[in-house]
């Protein structure tokens, strides 16, 4: 069996590439969450309620976009052989988790009630 010096490096610049794009898919979400977390540290006195609550809402929307595709639609694609109750398991799942939250929502004290109502006395 010959050693082909072609075929090795092609191979070699192939594993490079893959591990490249595999880099730059870490690499992404990972600077992107370290510029928000960045900046709610170094805003997190000077921002405004509203400001504070719309990024807020728009993080739930974010979340919610992704269990839908994320978690949903698959879960809905594996259970195609159900028929017309393909459906049933990822609402079913769903409700589990938005109980399993409220539940949490309720049995967890909350230190930010505390906080908030400090900030609302603080003159401004």
């Amino acid at each position: 069996m010959e050693y082909n010096i072609d075929n090795a490096d092609r191979g070699e610049r192939e594993m490079n590439a893959e591990s490249l794009t595999i880099a730059k898919g870490l690499l992404i979400p990972f600077i992107g969450t370290s510029l928000g977390a960045m900046c709610v540290f170094f805003m997190k006195k000077q921002m405004n309620l509203k400001l504070q609550k719309a990024l807020t809402g728009f993080a739930a929307g974010v979340m919610v976009a992704a269990s839908v595709w994320s978690l949903l639609i698959p879960a809905m694609e594996q259970s195609e052989d159900m028929g017309s109750f393909a459906f049933v398991p990822a609402v079913v799942g769903f409700w589990i988790g938005v109980i399993f939250l409220l539940l949490i929502d309720v049995l967890t004290p909350h230190l930010h009630k505390t906080v908030m109502c400090r900030r609302d006395r603080e003159p401004a």
